[in-house]
């Protein structure tokens, strides 16, 4: 009988010694996942927003310049995505972004001889975004000047899409400026979070001001780097260039310069679901 009892009970023990064991595996299981693969997971995701978001950028810039072409004051609505969300049943953090208009009066672009509808510079505004993210390193992108300017905390900016200038330089440097200036609504020109919000923008009005004989232009930005890389790129070597820690200068050179502005006034309103 003893014997028995004693049979009885070690099968017991190993019945619970095997609960234990899986139940154990099935942590180390669920920790592995939760520890290595879930923040690759969340950083990949977080990654495929920042496209998303050069994307919407891409897209925002097509609409406000279809509406300079056209003089259209219809309004049109571009989605931006603001954040990711996380993953259900896991441990994980939703990111988050910020967007809004920018209209500094530091930022700038002025000419010698000064510009006659613009004695003080010419405004240089833009539309701003900013994710904050949990996972995969946060980034700015800015449409300003009409070009797309991306930069991330310890980086330098990078125009990802040149602002709409042409050139032509036979005989002499003629440079024709298409420039969106950003007009916000108060109230509606900066949301946050991680939902889908919409930027709703319409032409206003619009000019052309042809400046001969440009000795320089200096163009004060948050973002030198950029628009330094990209006026090299379009100018090549006709100019002479000079960067600051917040400006980027260009002087004559061996040709005349000749600025053709075509600047235009966008009105943008900024909020989450449809903005009337």
């Amino acid at each position: 009988m003893r014997l028995h009892k004693f049979i009885n009970n070690k099968n017991g023990l190993a019945g619970v010694i095997e609960a234990l064991l899986l139940v154990a595996l099935v942590s180390i299981i669920i920790s592995t996942i939760q520890l290595v693969y879930i923040p690759e997971m969340m950083e990949q995701k977080e990654a495929e927003h920042m496209d998303q978001i050069s994307n919407q950028f891409s897209t925002l810039k097509s609409m406000i310049e279809l509406q300079a072409i056209t003089n259209s004051s219809a309004p049109i609505s571009t989605m931006i995505t603001l954040g990711s969300r996380e993953i259900p049943y896991f441990i994980t953090a939703k990111s988050f972004g910020e967007i809004s208009t920018i209209d500094n009066s530091n930022y700038k672009i002025k000419t010698l001889p000064a510009s006659p509808n613009f004695p003080n510079g010419i405004p240089l505004t833009s539309i701003k975004y900013e994710a904050y993210n949990s996972y995969f390193v946060d980034q700015i992108y800015s449409l300003e000047g009409g070009g797309i300017i991306v930069k991330q905390p310890n980086g330098e900016s990078v125009m990802r899409v040149d602002p709409s200038i042409y050139i032509n330089d036979e005989p002499d440097l003629n440079i024709e400026f298409d420039l969106p200036i950003i007009v916000d609504v108060p109230g509606k020109n900066l949301t946050y979070g991680f939902e889908k919000c919409f930027v709703r923008t319409n032409w206003s009005k619009g000019n052309n001001e042809y400046m001969p004989n440009i000795n320089s232009i200096n163009i004060s930005t948050q973002f030198p780097n950029a628009w330094n890389e990209s006026l090299h790129n379009l100018l090549g070597d006709n100019v002479n260039y000079e960067k600051g820690k917040t400006y980027v200068k260009i002087t004559k050179a061996s040709k005349d310069i000749n600025l053709n502005l075509k600047y235009y006034y966008i009105y943008v309103q900024i909020g989450h679901g449809w903005i009337k």
